[in-house]
């Protein structure tokens, strides 16, 4: 009997099952004798579908470890599919059975793959899904795929010396949790930015090291300098690459695709300036591309890391430059430094309100399942227009993920949590301030005999109480003051923001006010 039909198949679980018995029959049988040539055509149809389910079930265990709830219904229609092809190779003639063994094997190793995997990370303290697959396969699997293509070729880029080791040392030790915080962030934003690097042909560990040194992956991030958004752009720099006022008051350099779409222009145009090297390019990104193209052309092109050229930087740069390579380098060999990476489900959705919220609610009443912060942070980056106390209007569309959108609609259209999130959200610090009115002292002079000194004594009298004032009259127009948004206007006269906005001429979504800006309070009342 060969050694593949013996019991290896009684240990297989589930869906597994009939495919292996079916299987070791065919096993059995002998080879076909000669056939025609539209027998062979018959085979050679079946020996295409069984690699396009193979395919399918593959993608599909993926689905399975990010959480996705159609993963299961996509294996199981490729284990149908392929249990199909089985029995229709039983009934054709010249089909050969080893080769729809050997896809079979290969589904077997994913398989016990996965399961060392889980082992591995049963071993760490680490919690596995209801499925007994590990939580981080796919990150795993990321990695290994950068590993092999786009990340070996950043690995072969960069120099792995003292300095970056040093930064790794600062990631793994002081700088954890920002890593841990910018990792969550990007994987977020992920969608958005690495396709502009992708198309660029920059490797994606890049593109996450500047951002974690930048801004850990806050988009609305900004520097004394000036510098603005995830990726950091200055104001001029930005607006050659495209970023700035779209127009309506928005500045693009907070906008994670606009801003990745930049940098890697930006990255391009220096790496050609600067005999592709990625260290020089980022001291340009740092500290001036005049002055790294000056120091370049003076050195006749030698490596950052050369004294003559290293030391003509500032402090600042020298230490900008390990680091970024340092937090791609981490990017990349996670499990070899112990580390292990939040789990992010960022597969994007659009979140449509059904009443008006604002960031802050959505925050509230989503909570934190499935996320170690909550989703504040998430729907502020995926949403940088849009200031987190402002109010949006019902039928407005966010961008999300499937888990906010399930969240949201669970929790924040009704219920105790929905209106809790609301309670909060509109509650006033002010309200909180009880008048009794005035209280009556007898002042006393001299020491006491015991020489303490004199306090006041209230009378004991009970205190006038003021009437209540009337209700004042709401004012034709207001002055905006320092630090007062839209909102913050709208609140303070009872007011709609949108109708507000639309009766002075002010654009949505950001309603943009300058301090000394009157508006007008149409259609505002206590």
């Amino acid at each position: 009997m060969p050694a593949y039909s013996r019991p290896v198949f009684i240990g297989i679980r589930g869906a597994f099952a009939p495919l292996a018995v079916a299987l070791a029959l065919c096993s059995l049988s002998s080879p076909a004798a000669a056939v025609s040539k539209k027998d062979q055509a018959a085979v050679d149809v079946l020996t295409q579908r069984l690699q396009s389910a193979e395919t399918r079930y593959q993608s599909a265990l993926v689905k399975i470890r990010n959480a996705d709830p159609t993963g299961r219904q996509d294996s199981d229609a490729a284990l149908e599919d392929m249990e199909d092809v089985i029995a229709a190779c039983l009934k054709q003639k010249g089909c050969q059975v080893n080769t729809m063994l050997a896809g079979y094997k290969r589904l077997l190793k994913a398989s016990a793959d996965a399961s060392a995997v889980s082992d591995e990370d049963a071993d760490d303290g680490g919690q596995l899904d209801s499925d007994g697959l590990a939580a981080d396969v796919p990150e795993a699997a990321r990695a290994a795929a950068l590993l092999s293509d786009d990340g070996q070729r950043f690995v072969k880029m960069v120099q792995y010396n003292p300095a970056v080791q040093a930064g790794i040392k600062r990631w793994l030790t002081d700088l954890r949790g920002p890593l841990m915080q910018s990792y969550d962030n990007y994987q977020y934003m992920r969608p958005m930015m690495w396709p502009s690097f992708e198309r660029e042909g920059l490797p994606e560990a890049l593109l996450f090291g500047i951002m974690a040194k930048e801004s850990n992956g806050r988009v609305h991030a900004t520097s004394r300098a000036g510098a603005a958004g995830p990726l950091q752009f200055m104001f001029a720099t930005g607006k050659r690459f495209g970023l700035g006022d779209d127009g309506t008051g928005f500045d693009t350099r907070y906008d994670a695709r606009s801003s990745s779409q930049a940098a890697a222009e930006y990255l391009n145009e220096r790496l050609g300036q600067l005999n592709n090297s990625i260290e020089m390019s980022l001291a340009a990104y740092n500290g001036g591309e005049g002055r790294a193209l000056r120091i370049n052309n003076a050195s006749g092109g030698r490596n950052f890391w050369d004294e003559s050229v290293y030391n003509q930087f500032p402090a600042e740069t020298r230490d900008y430059v390990p680091m970024v390579i340092a937090a791609a380098w981490l990017f990349l060999h996670p499990r070899e430094y112990g580390l292990r990476f939040p789990k992010v489900d960022n597969k994007p959705a659009p979140l449509r309100l059904s009443k008006a919220s604002s960031i802050y609610e959505l925050t509230i009443c989503m909570g934190s399942s499935g996320s170690r912060d909550g989703y504040m942070r998430a729907l502020r980056n995926l949403n940088p227009r849009y200031q987190a106390d402002s109010y949006l209007s019902a039928g407005t569309t966010l961008n999300a993920t499937t888990k906010m959108v399930g969240l949201y609609n669970r929790w924040c259209l009704q219920g105790k949590r929905a209106e809790l999130a609301h309670t909060l959200i509109m509650s006033d610090p002010n309200s909180a301030i009880v008048r009794t009115g005035p209280v009556t002292v007898v002042p006393m002079e001299g020491t006491g005999e015991d020489g303490t000194v004199p306090v006041t004594i209230a009378t004991g009298k009970p205190a006038a109480v003021k009437p209540e004032p009337k209700k004042r009259a709401v004012p034709r127009d207001y002055k905006v003051q320092r630090g007062e948004t839209l909102t913050d206007v709208a609140r303070k006269f009872s007011c709609d923001t949108k109708q507000l906005g639309k009766a002075n001429g002010i654009k949505a979504p950001r309603y943009v006010v300058k301090p000394g800006q009157r508006i007008k309070l149409n259609g505002c009342g206590d």
